[in-house]
């Protein structure tokens, strides 16, 4: 009699093809959309009666009109991933923009996705690696919302590891994550960082499972840094920027784009474009070259998928 563990629970690629997602989608409703799931031996699992149970609560009408929400009535709200430079750009907002108040939300790059499609806020903060390995945040938009938003480039930021300052335990790459005498402290699923680090596993010739601390996880980048400050890690996946803040070392992975979703029938309100157009300020340059690791090229500029051009244009 075959009635087996295959039969009442699924693995991940099972699930994402039930639920027409991809599979780095799967771990983010995990966390954020309570998917019943369990963990053997590093590997998911999931139970198919309470997955379709699960499909089954979740269904809903459609996205959130939420009528009230315009930026034009003096708040700006904005949810997505955490970043120090976009934080100090909010600063400069309030300074500049007297009649607005823009107000954050740290929910990571998948969360914002989600606060954008409910109309929970104006603009979706993402940095979301493709399947593809080279761009960023269409495909998950694309998943996530109705219709596509608009895409305008915040930054381009270095990515790689933390770790104490002169190196002590000589980390060069993923690989070396695997040792025993070197602990880390992680991102949280739906992160883009977590995404990128989950990726780069992956490629390398260790799994998630041999590195210590792997489970241990910190909602800031900041946060990774000051655990590796206290000595309570010896690497962390973050951006360049907090080695500069934290006098860190810093082991680059790569560069990635850091984009701001807004959703199109909100493009043009006042307190979105007043935003906006602080990324076209000379004081805006200015406070980027007191951080490193960002590239400020594209800033501001309108970014849009081949595919994207066909449907609709702006």
């Amino acid at each position: 009699m075959e009635s087996s563990t295959k039969n009442r629970f699924i693995t991940t690629r099972e699930v994402a093809e039930l639920l027409k997602v991809n599979e780095k989608m799967v771990y983010t409703l995990i966390t954020d959309k309570g998917l019943p799931a369990t963990k053997v031996t590093g590997k998911w699992l999931f139970p198919r009666r309470l997955v379709e149970e699960w499909l089954e609560l979740n269904i809903e009408n459609g996205p959130i009109k939420a009528a009230a929400l315009s930026s034009d009535s003096g708040r700006l709200l904005l949810a997505g991933s955490d970043d120090p430079f976009f934080q100090k750009t909010l600063s400069l907002f309030h300074a500049k923009v007297t009649d607005t108040i823009a107000f954050f939300a740290n929910v990571g790059s998948m969360g914002g996705l989600m606060c954008l499609r409910r109309g929970l806020c104006h603009i979706g903060i993402c940095h979301l690696l493709q399947d593809d390995n080279q761009e960023y945040n269409f495909d998950f938009a694309e998943q996530e919302l109705a219709q596509s938003p608009v895409f305008i480039n915040f930054s381009r930021r270095e990515q790689g590891i933390l770790v104490e300052r002169g190196n002590p335990k000589k980390i060069s790459c993923i690989n070396d994550l695997g040792r025993e005498d070197i602990t880390i402290v992680n991102r949280p699923l739906g992160t883009g960082t977590r995404l990128l680090f989950d990726y780069e596993i992956a490629k390398s010739d260790i799994t998630a499972s041999q590195i210590r601390g792997y489970d241990q996880e910190v909602s800031r980048h900041v946060d990774a840094g000051m655990e590796i400050l206290a000595g309570r890690a010896d690497a962390a996946p973050a951006i360049r920027a907090i080695a500069g803040m934290l006098d860190l070392d810093f082991v680059p992975l790569r560069w990635e784009r850091f984009d701001l979703l807004v959703s199109r029938e909100r493009f043009f309100e006042r307190g979105i474009q007043n935003f906006l157009g602080i990324l076209q300020e000379k004081s805006f340059a200015r406070l980027a070259e007191t951080f490193v690791g960002y590239d400020i090229s594209a800033s501001g500029k309108m970014i849009f998928p081949d595919n994207l051009n066909k449907k609709e244009g702006l």
